[in-house]
C-alpha cells in the first residue's frame, strides 16, 4: 500500500505529526515507526529529538536521486488537489495553498537529507506485510492511507494492515485519519474493523485530536498492541 500514482506521496513535518496523532514527547522518546512515511520529515526531526525513529514505504525502493525527483511532482498534485477543494480544508494552521505547499517543500528536503544520511532508517516494504519482528517499536503511527482510501482499500486490507501494524508495535497503533479523501465519515467501517480487532484480543478507541485540515478529520484510532492478536485472517 502506498507509492506514486494511486496514492499521494505527502511530505507532512513534525508538527504536524504531533497534531494529527497526538503525539508528546514521551511519544517521541521511544522507538516509533511511521507506516507509511511517504516524503515526511518526521523520522528525521523525532531522531533529533531522540527518538529511534523509522519509516517504510514502498516509494524507498527507488534511489534518493529518482525519490526527489518524483516529491518535487508531488507537491504539485497535492498543491492543486488543495486548491481545487480549499473550502474542503481549515487553513488555521496552513494559511493557503501556496503556503502549505512551500511548508511541504521544506519537510520533503530535510526528508531527503536525512534519507541519504541515514538511509538503514528508510526501508522499502509495504502493507499488510512488514519486515520489522514482533513488537519491535514502541510506538506505530500511520496517516493517510487507512480509510482515506477506503474506495480502494476494502474492509479485509483495512484489518489485514491493522493487525500488522499492531504485530509490529510494542505498546500502540495510531492511525489518522477516520475519513475519507473527500471527508465522509466511515462510521460502519470503523465500527466493524474495531469488532474485527476485539474479536481478536486488540481493545482500541477512538480519540478526539486538537488538529483539523480536512474538515471533519478530527479523530483517529488507536489499537492497544498488547493484548494477543490473532493470525491475520478475512473478516467474518
Amino acid at each position: 500500500m502506498s507509492g506514486f500514482g494511486d496514492y499521494l506521496v505527502s511530505s507532512r513535518d513534525l508538527e504536524e505529526y504531533r497534531a494529527m496523532l497526538a503525539l508528546d514527547d514521551a511519544d517521541l522518546a521511544g522507538s516509533v515507526l511511521d507506516c507509511p512515511g511517504g516524503g515526511a520529515s518526521f523520522t528525521a526531526s523525532a531522531c533529533a529529538l531522540g527518538a529511534d525513529a523509522r519509516a517504510v514505504d514502498p516509494v524507498y525502493a527507488v534511489s534518493a536521486d529518482e525519490l526527489e525527483a518524483r516529491l518535487g511532482a508531488e507537491l504539485e498534485r497535492g498543491r492543486a488537489w488543495a486548491a481545487g477543494r480549499a473550502d474542503a480544508y481549515v487553513w488555521d494552521l496552513h494559511g493557503d495553498p501556496d503556503a502549505l505547499t512551500r511548508r511541504r517543500a521544506a519537510s520533503a528536503a530535510r526528508f531527503v537529507a536525512h534519507r541519504r544520511a541515514e538511509p538503514g532508517r528508510y526501508v522499502a516494504a509495504s502493507l499488510p506485510h512488514l519486515p520489522f519482528a514482533a513488537a519491535s517499536a514502541d510506538l506505530v503511527v500511520s496517516s493517510h492511507l487507512l480509510f482515506t482510501y477506503a474506495d480502494r482499500l476494502d474492509r479485509a486490507a483495512h484489518l489485514a494492515a491493522l493487525l500488522e501494524m499492531a504485530r509490529v508495535a510494542r505498546r500502540e497503533v495510531r492511525v489518522y485519519p477516520l475519513v475519507d479523501v473527500a471527508g465522509r465519515p466511515l462510521d460502519e467501517l470503523l465500527a466493524r474493523l474495531r469488532r474485527d480487532l476485539a474479536a481478536r484480543g486488540l481493545a482500541t478507541e477512538v480519540r478526539e485530536v486538537a488538529h483539523e485540515f480536512q474538515r471533519g478529520a478530527r479523530h483517529l484510532l488507536a489499537v492497544d498492541a498488547t493484548g494477543p492478536a490473532a493470525e491475520v485472517g478475512a473478516p467474518t
